[in-house]
């Protein structure tokens, strides 16, 4: 039996050379499928059967894939997407934390978040990313 676990491990591996495999956006892929799967057994939301389906064969279709380029330009895309959001909702969990001590805006000129002390009334505030000098009222 040990020899059999380890012939079939053997053959998987001779399989998956060449192939791109798993990654971050495939396990996402794999749990949305999955929640889509118990949704779909609520009454009316059949159609979730359809699109749980269709994630779980994207991904099989991505692990099996040996187009590794384009598999990889998916992943960084879905990264890049991902990193962003986790970005922003940090920076809302930031401001709401720090709502009664500090007070945030945007750069004019490059859009950089600037963060200054409530109370201080008017300020000169100097971007530290273009140098940009802006006066607001804290």
């Amino acid at each position: 039996m040990k020899n059999w676990f380890r012939r079939m491990g053997e053959r998987i591996a001779r399989m998956m050379q060449g192939r791109y495999g798993e990654d971050a956006l495939n396990r996402v892929l794999l749990i949305a499928a999955m929640a889509l799967l118990i949704l779909s057994f609520i009454p009316y939301l059949q159609i979730c059967l359809l699109l749980s389906a269709a994630l779980m064969g994207y991904s099989m279709f991505r692990c099996y894939s040996r187009n590794i380029p384009k598999r990889q330009r998916e992943l960084y895309a879905w990264l890049r997407f991902w990193n962003g959001l986790r970005a922003r909702l940090g920076l809302q969990k930031k401001k709401w934390k720090e709502r009664k001590t500090h007070c945030y805006f945007h750069c004019g000129k490059c859009k950089a978040v600037l963060r200054v002390p409530r109370g201080k009334g008017m300020i000169d505030v100097t971007c530290p990313k273009c140098g940009h000098i802006t006066v607001k009222k804290t």
